[in-house]
């Protein structure tokens, strides 16, 4: 028989947990107090346990150009046109093509382009990402897979390469395909070599310095009745290519320009009680983060969901290469993504 110690934590214990629940229910259904009835925000907040790799091989291949070799065991395997996500040493997310073996469950591959210009990224794995370094990554995730089609059309500009090598090597050898592969230099382009020794006379080769740029007049001029058409390369190239053929798949190294411009508009941070504005030449985050400077991101250009945020109210115009549609029906990520009319409201 219970002593009345034990009866007494019994029933203090059971009091405390109905008052939980009635709390819960109480927050649900009005949800001005004590703070709006929702979910806790998903910026940066990692829902599976990022595996960390090691950096076992580091090979400059090309110039201004390194590969990597991650080795880790039982790694998931993936399908030509996926990418991973490379949390670099300080803490900089970025993304890059896996160009090595699908089948391989002991390492991934890929390589980085040096940015001399650019926001850091490039700039860290090729000065500090070195043979022993541990990185952790995300994915992998394939936003540019290759669909099964009559007969193939591929653009490649440069490091652009890295995703449509992959897919050439799971091509039969009877597929009808065509690559256009252009670089500055034909020793800043990576896996020349391979590719001309995969295609043969399929391959068009044009370096800048040698024959200016690629005539895509005359590649599209004839393209075969059901063929798909990939291009991979710098946001001038794809525009180019997309005006010649608007169904073009494409894999983007930039933010895309939204269909609705770059107006002004209001957000609501719905938690915080403020409503900021963006102007049109600052995105969401910015303005965010004048108020809330801990607010999480990384890469700035809508590819590692860092900063993904719940939107509660408002139409939003997707920018970002990430997000499912389910996804995007109620979150967006703020680094890219713009309100598409006057205000949207965030879980902020």
């Amino acid at each position: 028989m219970p002593t009345p110690k034990l009866r007494t934590v019994t029933l203090v214990a059971g009091a405390a947990l109905l008052a939980r629940r009635a709390l819960r229910r109480r927050i649900q259904a009005s949800p001005l107090w004590p703070v709006p009835a929702l979910d806790e925000p998903v910026s940066g907040r990692s829902r599976t346990r990022a595996p960390r790799l090691l950096v076992t091989a580091r090979e400059e291949i090309a110039d201004g150009v390194v590969q990597l070799r991650l080795e880790g065991h039982d790694l998931p395997r993936w399908e030509p046109g996926a990418h991973l996500d490379l949390v670099l040493p300080s803490g900089l997310v970025r993304q890059y093509s896996l160009c090595g073996d699908p089948e391989d469950t002991s390492s991934y591959t890929v390589a980085a382009r040096l940015v001399p210009d650019g926001r850091g990224g490039s700039r860290e794995v090729h000065e500090q990402v070195q043979e022993g370094t541990e990185l952790e990554v995300r994915g992998p995730r394939n936003r540019f897979p290759l669909v099964a089609a009559e007969s193939y059309v591929f653009v490649a500009g440069g490091i652009g390469i890295t995703p449509i090598l992959p897919m050439l090597r799971a091509l039969p050898e009877d597929s009808a395909w065509r690559l256009l592969y252009g670089g500055r230099t034909r020793a800043s382009m990576p896996f020349l070599e391979e590719v001309v020794k995969i295609g043969g006379d399929r391959v068009t080769v044009v370096a800048e310095d040698e024959e200016g740029l690629p005539d895509l007049d005359a590649l599209f001029a004839e393209v075969p009745e059901g063929a798909a058409v990939y291009c991979c390369g710098p946001e001038g190239l794809t525009a180019a290519v997309a005006e010649r053929f608007p169904g073009v798949r494409t894999e983007r190294f930039a933010p895309r320009t939204g269909a609705g411009g770059d107006g002004a508009f209001e957000v609501e941070l719905r938690r915080s009680g403020m409503t900021l504005t963006v102007p049109a030449d600052r995105s969401v985050l910015a303005a965010v983060r004048d108020e809330l400077p801990d607010t999480a991101y990384s890469c700035e250009q809508g590819f590692c969901g860092t900063c993904q945020q719940r939107v509660v109210e408002g139409e939003v115009d997707h920018r970002d290469e990430l997000l499912t549609d389910a996804e995007r029906d109620d979150s967006m990520l703020i680094c890219v993504s713009r309100a598409r009319g006057e205000r949207i409201v965030l879980d902020m």
